[in-house]
Order: structure tokens, then C-alpha cells, then sequence
């Protein structure tokens, strides 16, 4: 999906506009509006591009709240594991209390040299006030560990209900996000159903055109000359992955099997390399090492945009392999087609 710069002044409703005028040639010469310049539909391109990147933009933060979701989800489970583990150790010490307290009460509860006095063999005596000694210490240090348990606990319990807090929030801000790819998407496909077969294929025609405009310009800057053919055989095997998932449909949120977003695409054809990489194009390009495009490899990921909404795999010879956009599927395209905003490695020497 090629971003352009977007068309100020025009809206949804302008772009409609547009298209009833360009549907209004299949009227008698008479009555017909004046045949559309092809600027026209340029701008109903434009206005299309720029609602599935708003979409795109939308479904890397609903991603990212997914994922945000997913690590606190964990940590709460975490969390709950310590607690019920130290609920287990509370009983225990629980239940070696009453053993001891019961102890000293079939002793009698008598101070060790009373015992030591009234014994009959007062060797035995010693040894049974030595015990008794130890009894108790144990006693004491047991009490001070239920206490720390009590504590940890407190504090335990404290964690997972902040933790709970943040990802009600997360979920809040993913069905604000969800809300805003699905209008963004419906609002595009009304948009393209008002097309006729003839302005869709004109379309189709000038996205093409770009591609391999901006695919010229970049490749005559010398890059590939520069570029590394080969792969790491972790590189490799998040190729042959991709490969396999060609023609399979985009859909936000998705990362397979049957279905991928651009950073779902991604993330998993390095998670089937063994390596794991963060769900989102965004963080893709935050944590990984960035890479100069000169020196980029197949296997490497492209970040595009300057606010690094989508990404694709490099896989060598100027081509990458991404899921772009509603209504499309994963393919393989031009790697200079869309803004570069740079390269990250997922699998860094």
C-alpha cells in the first residue's frame, strides 16, 4: 500500500462527489458531465490510500494493546501463582504451629529447668531441655516467617490488583481502536464500491505505475549494489515461511494462520525462525537494531512511514513479502515502493 501525501480540504464526502461524477459518463451526451481528468481519480486514490493507512496506523495500536494486554495478562497469572504459594506456605506454618503448641502443652508448658529439676535422669533431662531450646527458636523463627508471608502476601495481592487496573485500561483503549479500524476500512469499501470495473482497473493501473516509479528512483541510488544476497539459515526459514503464507488475505489484528496483518506477518515468520520479535511494527522498529538500508540482507524487516505503521520482509533482489492492506493478500512487491523508514534485524550478529 503506497502512502500519499493527503489531499487537504477533501473528505469522504468530496471524494463522493468525485465518483458520482465519474459515474455520470455512462449517461447520453447530453445530459453527461464532462469527462473526468485523470487528476480526479489520482485524488479518489489518494483519498482511498490515505483512509487504509489511517486503518493501518489504527491496527498497529490495537496490536500493541493486544500485546500490552497479553504481558499483564501473564504477570497477573504470575502474580496469582505467588499468592496462592504463599497461602500454601501460611498453612504449613500454620499447622507446624499448632504441632509445636501442642508439644509444649503435653509438656506441661514447664520452663526447661524445672523440667531439668523434676526429671529423674537428668542426662536425659539435659538433652530434653536442649530440644526444648531448640523447639522454641523454631517456634520464634517460624512465627517471624508467617509474619513476612502475611506480608509478601499483602504486597503480592496489591501488584496483581494495579496490574488488573492497567489492563482494563488496555482493553478500553483496544475497543477505542478497534472502533476506529472499522470505520476507517468501511468507509474505504464504500468508497470503492461506487467505482465501476473500468475506474478500479484504472486505479490498479496507477497504483502499479507508482510502485515501479518510486521502485526505479530508489534502485538508482546504487542500494542494491550495496546490499547483502545472503541470509542467516534463521533468515532463511522466516522466508520460507512467509513464502508459504503467499495469497493468504490481510486482516487487522491477524497473525495466522489462516489470515495476517503486516507485523503479524512478521512477528510469526520470525517466531517460526525461533526467534521472537515484538508483535508490532512500531516496537519492531523501537527494539531492533537498526540496520543501514546499504547494508540491509533478506530476512531483514523494512519499517515504512515515518510513524513505522507498516513492515515487510526483505527477501532479497529489491523485493519483500507483506501483508498490506483490507482486501488484499500477502504478497511478494517492490521493496522501494512505499517511504522507507529504515531497517531493524531480527537476528543481529
Amino acid at each position: 500500500m503506497r502512502r500519499i501525501p493527503r489531499a487537504h480540504g477533501h473528505r469522504t464526502a468530496a471524494a463522493l462527489t468525485l465518483l458520482c461524477a465519474l459515474t455520470a459518463t455512462t449517461q447520453s451526451a447530453a445530459l453527461a458531465a464532462p469527462a473526468p481528468h485523470p487528476a480526479t481519480l489520482e485524488e479518489v486514490r489518494a483519498q482511498l490510500d490515505d483512509l487504509y493507512h489511517q486503518a493501518e496506523v489504527a491496527t498497529e495500536k490495537y496490536n500493541a494493546a493486544d500485546e500490552k494486554a497479553t504481558a499483564q495478562r501473564k504477570k497477573v497469572d504470575t502474580l496469582n501463582g505467588r499468592v496462592k504459594q504463599a497461602e500454601q506456605q501460611e498453612t504449613r506454618l500454620k499447622a507446624l504451629l499448632g504441632a509445636a503448641a501442642r508439644a509444649q502443652y503435653r509438656g506441661g508448658g514447664l520452663p526447661a529447668e524445672m523440667q531439668f529439676a523434676l526429671a529423674r535422669d537428668p542426662e536425659h533431662a539435659l538433652d530434653d531441655a536442649a530440644l526444648a531450646q531448640r523447639a522454641q527458636q523454631g517456634t520464634q523463627d517460624r512465627l517471624t516467617a508467617l509474619e513476612a508471608t502475611r506480608r509478601e502476601l499483602r504486597t503480592r495481592t496489591d501488584e496483581a490488583r494495579a496490574v488488573l487496573g492497567d489492563l482494563r485500561a488496555s482493553r478500553r483503549a483496544m475497543d477505542d481502536n478497534r472502533d476506529k479500524i472499522e470505520k476507517r476500512i468501511a468507509t474505504a469499501r464504500a468508497l470503492e464500491s461506487q467505482l465501476r470495473s473500468e475506474q478500479l482497473r484504472k486505479l490498479a493501473e496507477m497504483e502499479k505505475q507508482a510502485q515501479d516509479k518510486a521502485q526505479a528512483k530508489w534502485e538508482d541510488t546504487g542500494v542494491l549494489d550495496k546490499a547483502s544476497t545472503k541470509a542467516t539459515p534463521a533468515a532463511r526459514k522466516a522466508i520460507a515461511y512467509a513464502t508459504k503464507q503467499l495469497g493468504k488475505p490481510y486482516v487487522w489484528g491477524a497473525e495466522g494462520p489462516d489470515s495476517f496483518d503486516c507485523s503479524g506477518l512478521t512477528s510469526q515468520a520470525w517466531l517460526h525462525a525461533g526467534v521472537v520479535i515484538p508483535r508490532t511494527s512500531e516496537e519492531q522498529w523501537a527494539r531492533l537494531p537498526h540496520i543501514p538500508v546499504s547494508r540491509m540482507r533478506p530476512g531483514d524487516l523494512i519499517i515504512y512511514f515515518s510513524d513505522a505503521s507498516h513492515v515487510a520482509l526483505y527477501i532479497g533482489d529489491g523485493k519483500i513479502i507483506s501483508a498490506p492492506r483490507p482486501g488484499r493478500w500477502v504478497y511478494v512487491s517492490p521493496a522501494g515502493s512505499m517511504e522507507i523508514l529504515g531497517v531493524v534485524r531480527p537476528d543481529a550478529d
